[in-house]
């Protein structure tokens, strides 16, 4: 991708690779859902990590900030997908990351007063991007690669306890984020890690 700004006196030309591109996009995603999540609970009166679902923030008083920023997440997930594809051409993981990035903008159309679409989408959104982390491993390098799996096992470790009703004492709110963070926080160093991936020569 190159961006050319000109005027009378100089043009400056920035190049980016198509990693990068993806690297950024998948950052921002991550990072403004991140905020708009502490926002959106901040907005609802009374709401309770451990015992309201995330998604009770899609209908309540914080409704417009939290399906923008799920939705967000989902677009800007998927454009930086079909950047990532161009710059490595790993198909396993760009198939998981495409499902999982249309699914997060489900999510956010379809919020929990929308019956089976939201589940199935929050479902999609919690196994792709587990797997998508997971699968990553092999663009990284050690001990990076190690620590992305870590965080895709984890994250579907969760998903499979939060579906058997273990939570732990945690309740249905806490191991909902104990899927959802380890994910956030992958994709917040996937998304630096490929902005500083070499160059090609």
């Amino acid at each position: 991708m190159q961006i050319f700004i000109s005027s009378k006196k100089f043009t400056y030309i920035m190049v980016y690779s198509n990693g990068k591109v993806a690297g950024v996009l998948f950052f921002i995603a991550a990072t403004q859902f991140v905020l708009g999540l502490i926002v959106a609970e901040a907005l609802y009166p009374g709401y309770s990590i451990s015992n309201n679902y995330i998604s009770d923030l899609g209908v309540g008083p914080s409704a417009m900030v939290f399906n923008v920023s799920i939705f967000i997440l989902g677009l800007l997930s998927l454009i930086g997908t079909y950047f990532f594809q161009r710059a490595f051409d790993l198909k396993a993981v760009t198939i998981l990351l495409t499902i999982a990035a249309v699914a997060a903008m489900g999510v956010g159309i379809f919020t929990e007063n929308s019956g089976p679409m939201h589940v199935f989408a929050s479902f999609f959104v919690f196994l792709f991007s587990g797997l998508s982390a997971i699968f990553s491993y092999r663009l990284m390098k050690h001990p990076f690669s190690i620590i992305v799996i870590l965080l895709g096992v984890m994250s579907l470790l969760a998903l499979i306890l939060y579906i058997g009703n273990f939570y732990f004492g945690l309740g249905v709110g806490g191991m909902e984020r104990m899927i959802v963070y380890p994910i956030l926080i992958w994709m917040i160093g996937f998304g630096s890690f490929l902005i500083a991936f070499p160059e090609k020569s």
